[in-house]
């Protein structure tokens, strides 16, 4: 799922045929899982794993730390091992980080994380798509699980980007007590990625809060 470029989630069956193709003229495929990884897009640890790819190589961070500075790459011991050159990292091996790391992964596995990721992304999805039946300037609603964002146009027929609607709005709902980030190649992407942990209570205040700034906005 691209995080920067809006959320955009490719269609079934997508990762199965880039993979095979990279793989055909002797690349590897890399899964980069630094948004999608650990339990965000909800029942799997890592996004491509509802694609249902086993990849060359993954890369994560963020969320395998909740929040302490972390970073990680994963591959088979024969592309490691074909790696020659001299290798050093100032803060590699950080103990405190570690830490940090195997707490937040133990959590996520005792508190079935991933499931209520899954379960509150669908009552949020839900929310969301019930702005865009209310609202003309929403013209998409994307995601997967609490990696959740929705697109703002000028109308849905014209599907024109709106990114000064949607700095409007991100301060508006500032305001009002919701920091949402924006993203997309026109910058008129809402993304949203809140803690797994979130309740339902904590989904609904913030669609609510969405409603009454988009009303803002637009009125």
């Amino acid at each position: 799922i691209q995080g920067a470029g809006g959320f955009i989630v490719p269609p079934p069956g997508y990762f199965k045929i880039v993979a095979n193709i990279v793989r055909s003229y002797g690349g590897l495929f890399i899964a980069d899982e630094v948004q999608t990884g650990f339990g965000r897009t909800g029942k799997k640890w890592f996004g491509i794993e509802h694609w249902e790819v086993e990849p060359d190589i993954m890369t994560m961070a963020k969320g395998m730390a909740n929040g302490a500075p972390v970073g990680c790459t994963i591959t088979r011991p024969e592309i490691a091992d074909a790696y020659k050159g001299l290798t050093i990292s100032t803060f590699g091996g950080n103990p405190v980080t570690c830490a940090a790391a195997k707490a937040t992964i133990d959590l996520i596995e005792e508190e079935r994380l991933m499931d209520n990721a899954a379960e509150l992304g669908a009552r949020f999805r839900e929310g969301l798509e019930g702005l865009k039946e209310k609202y003309e300037v929403v013209g998409d609603v994307r995601g997967m699980g609490l990696m959740q964002g929705f697109e703002l146009v000028k109308s849905k027929k014209a599907k024109e980007p709106a990114p000064e609607l949607t700095n409007q709005l991100m301060e508006a709902t500032r305001a009002n007590g919701l920091l949402v980030g924006k993203g997309g190649l026109y910058a008129n992407v809402i993304r949203m990625s809140p803690p797994l942990n979130i309740t339902r209570d904590n989904v609904d205040t913030a669609v609510a809060i969405l409603d009454k700034s988009l009303a803002e906005v637009t009125a």
